[in-house]
């Protein structure tokens, strides 16, 4: 990995560890994460593996992550139950 950018080829960061939530459909329609080496986290789509993956800073993340918990995204998403 010479230089990491947002929206380069998931499988050119290779052995890295992804992982997705437990709330996760069994039909692949997921959003995995996982950290690099450097810190910086990948996020990729489960059902292209090798395509995309975004690379945020963990400020970046845990500024997503707050507004999650604040709810400021609930109108995105559908309703798990």
């Amino acid at each position: 990995m010479d230089q990491l950018y947002s929206g380069m080829p998931a499988a050119l960061l290779g052995g890295i560890g992804w992982r997705k939530s437990d709330f996760s459909n069994p039909s692949g329609n997921c959003v995995e994460l996982a950290e690099l080496p450097g810190g910086e986290i990948a996020v990729r789509n489960s059902r292209d593996p090798e395509g995309p993956a975004l690379i945020y800073t963990r400020l970046e993340l845990s500024a997503f992550v707050q507004g999650v918990k604040n709810g400021q995204f609930d109108d995105l998403a559908a309703q798990i139950d």
